[in-house]
């Protein structure tokens, strides 16, 4: 029995960490099918919804002005969740034609996105969080994909800023990523992406499905593109900038919430997982919600058969004694985190693989027992805000200034006439 227990663990291990991603790249390898993309321009409403944003909107705003694409296609829809803070009034002083303001009453993040979708003007609704800066060519090639009428939706680049974290874990994130960007190229290449993130993505308005409270929104609204029959595709070239959380503490409840949020989005849609309806993703769906949300399960197993089995062969040692190292070494990360040595790679990767495993642990046993994370309250910190300066672009110099956090005055006013349009819902 603890043989069995030892081998279907490390089975379920490999498969998640190793066979997995290479079935991923292997398939987009031998059937290519690349969406056909094209330069193309249809109008674009950029929604940014906002809750207690003053410390950053000014920034997002001055950023989506230095976009690469023709201003009279761009709708930017700022919609603002019963913010107490100066959030809407840096909006309103920063008017300009192009720019609307949704100052709707604390209703979650759903409420919000829904009462935005529905005001959208643009045939594309593009998604961005407020802490999130756009290169300066991001929609544009955001948008290409679309030329392809098979195409629903599209994910941006989400990339972490470098420099000015202290944590450990940041530099454990930043790899995660440059792996997850790996598989989604190939993902994308063959089929689709498992889904977005929340700094960038877009879809075609009517695909958009109103949402529940306790699901993450990026992802559901992914999951329901796929489930209209349409592909979900990825794009390098979109890339959206934001900084990693600043303390492992705050990474960890981000993570939780995220992963709690997710499982309950697969749950809200599981005729995703048959594959007889999406084919290739409902596997797609499966290994990487499902299997590698689970893995602290086998990684358990695992280290408890190993170390029961100790005397009964090298297999059994190595695999106690690799764990050991690998656990030992993601302590020692953890613990110094705050420090220089703490951000080396052999210490910070797998500091944040504890991290990860946690909290999809805590995610799962949260689904488990039907608990709920409805509430959209933004982690931000005064560390986090320091890192959001938007990307440079031609006409920077035309662009307002840069609002300072919890300061609307600081803000200037685009001209005398122009009047920010507001609705409610």
């Amino acid at each position: 029995m603890r043989r069995l227990a030892f081998w279907g663990a490390a089975a379920t291990i490999v498969y998640g960490y190793v066979l997995f991603p290479l079935l991923i790249l292997v398939r987009a390898r031998l059937r290519p099918r690349p969406p056909a993309a094209a330069d193309i321009e249809p109008d674009v409403t950029i929604i940014v919804p906002a809750y207690n944003e003053a410390a950053t909107i000014g920034a997002k705003l001055d950023n989506l002005a230095a976009l690469d694409y023709p201003a009279q296609a761009v709708e930017i829809l700022v919609a603002s969740d019963g913010s107490t803070d100066a959030t809407a009034a840096i909006v309103r002083r920063r008017a300009r034609p192009g720019l609307r303001l949704l100052d709707l009453p604390r209703g979650g993040k759903a409420a919000t996105l829904e009462a935005a979708v529905s005001a959208a003007r643009g045939d594309i609704v593009v998604m961005t969080d407020a802490n999130s800066m756009f290169a300066p060519g991001a929609l544009r090639a955001l948008v290409r994909p679309f030329a392809d009428p098979e195409v629903g939706g599209v994910a941006g680049n989400q990339v972490y800023l470098r420099g000015g974290v202290t944590e450990a874990t940041a530099a454990g994130e930043r790899g995660y990523w440059d792996f997850d960007r790996l598989l989604k190229r190939a993902e994308s290449a063959a089929g689709n992406v498992i889904g977005t993130t929340g700094a960038i993505y877009a879809i075609r308005r009517e695909l958009f499905r109103p949402l529940r409270p306790d699901v993450s929104d990026d992802f559901y609204t992914s999951l329901a593109v796929i489930d209209q029959g349409r592909r979900l595709v990825f794009v390098e070239e979109a890339v959206a900038s934001e900084p990693v959380m600043a303390t492992r503490a705050l990474e960890f409840r981000r993570k939780v919430r995220v992963m709690t949020r997710g499982l309950r989005c697969v749950v809200a849609m599981p005729q995703l997982l048959d594959p007889r309806r999406t084919g290739f993703y409902a596997l797609q769906l499966a290994s990487h919600k499902i299997v590698m949300r689970l893995m602290a399960v086998p990684l358990a197993v695992l280290a408890g058969a190993s170390l029961s089995l100790l005397g009964q062969g090298w297999i059994y040692r190595f695999t106690a004694t690799g764990q050991a190292a690998c656990y030992a070494l993601a302590a020692a990360g953890l613990a110094l985190a705050r420090r220089p040595l703490g951000r080396r790679p052999f210490l910070a990767f797998p500091a944040y693989f504890v991290l990860v495993n946690a909290a999809a642990l805590r995610a799962t046993w949260d689904v488990v027992r039907g608990r709920r994370i409805d509430r959209w309250e933004p982690p931000r910190t005064r560390q986090v805000a320091a890192h959001l300066h938007p990307l440079p672009a031609a006409g920077a110099e035309r662009k307002p200034a840069v609002a300072r956090a919890g300061d609307p005055g600081s803000t200037a006013e685009a001209t005398e006439t122009a009047e920010v349009e507001e609705a409610s819902a």
